[in-house]
């Protein structure tokens, strides 16, 4: 662990009932509303009788605290290390435009050491001030529940106008983008962020409308795996942000279930071929008529 468990959330409940005794004696009905703010539920149950029977010796027994200064908790040095190192990710400036900068310490680690493989090369332009202004916009409509319009490319290079209600970002590690999911767009409701060319909050008007309706059913496609060369551990790190389950048929049989969006039905047909003899796709006929299909292609090659 790079963050210490005395730096948990029953550390943080505890130095927030201090900070309040320092400036005043906490009342037991204080003392458990901070503790139910903090800290886990059970934690009601630990916390208020140690601190008011003096077994930790923190609190007196008239909600008076020995300390004289509010507690500080330091980060540690391995921590400042790790915070250094990730800050040197660019997704971090997606989210924040703070630098995670501590001169003292130097990273815990560097990009360079990192040695990452079966990904895509063409991931997003995180450095990109345009792609950060638009993520930005997306992430803020989201937190702050308001509809977008977006000006993109489609893939015959035409630029279209998406209204969109966006809901929630989704990273795919594979494909190293983000998109963002949504609804009520004419066009789909999953863009993705590397496509967008500008975004601005809707208001109305402009002779657009957004459809107010339900985001589509999410499809899905069943599979039976043979767990061999780790197949079965293969497969789920390769799913790993797609929804999914898995049943057991036998000793090193198993039925995967993927669900997925419309948008990701050609990328999940390439990945399943990409195991082999060792998945066998069983329903729905729709997909495993893709598979033929895709099959027949490659063995033409294309002709």
């Amino acid at each position: 662990m790079f963050f210490s468990e005395l730096y948990g959330v029953y550390y943080q409940a505890v130095a927030e009932i201090l900070r309040a005794a320092v400036e005043h004696p906490v009342s037991e009905a204080e003392l458990r509303e901070i503790v139910e703010k903090y800290a886990f539920e059970e934690s009601i149950l630990s916390i208020p009788s140690a601190l008011q029977e003096e077994r930790w010796q923190l609190l007196k027994s008239d909600g008076t605290t020995p300390l004289k200064h509010s507690p500080n908790m330091p980060l540690t040095t391995l921590q400042k290390r790790w915070l250094k190192a990730i800050g040197m990710d660019p997704r971090i400036r997606l989210f924040t435009g703070d630098i995670l900068e501590f001169p003292e310490v130097e990273p815990l680690f560097y990009p360079e050491d990192l040695l990452i493989f079966d990904r895509y090369s063409d991931g997003d332009d995180y450095e990109s001030e345009s792609y950060q202004k638009n993520f930005r916009q997306v992430l803020d409509a989201i937190r702050n529940r308001y509809p977008l319009r977006i000006e993109q490319k489609n893939r015959r290079g035409e630029i279209i106008q998406i209204l969109i209600f966006p809901e929630s970002l989704e990273y795919s590690e594979k494909d190293d983008k983000f998109r963002v999911i949504g609804k009520g767009s004419y066009f789909g409701n999953t863009v993705n962020i590397g496509r967008i060319l500008s975004c601005s909050p809707y208001e109305g008007g402009g002779g657009f409308a957004l459809e107010r309706r339900n985001a589509p059913r999410p499809r899905s496609v069943k599979f039976e795996l043979t767990d061999q060369r780790n197949a079965l551990e293969r497969v789920l790190m390769h799913f790993a942000h797609f929804e999914k389950q898995a049943e057991r048929l036998g000793e090193d049989k198993y039925l995967i279930t993927v669900f997925y969006d419309k948008e990701d039905e050609t990328e999940l047909v390439i990945r399943i071929l990409s195991f082999g003899p060792r998945l066998k796709v069983t329903e729905p006929v729709h997909f495993v008529n893709l598979i033929k299909r895709r099959l027949i292609e490659q063995k033409s090659c294309g002709q």
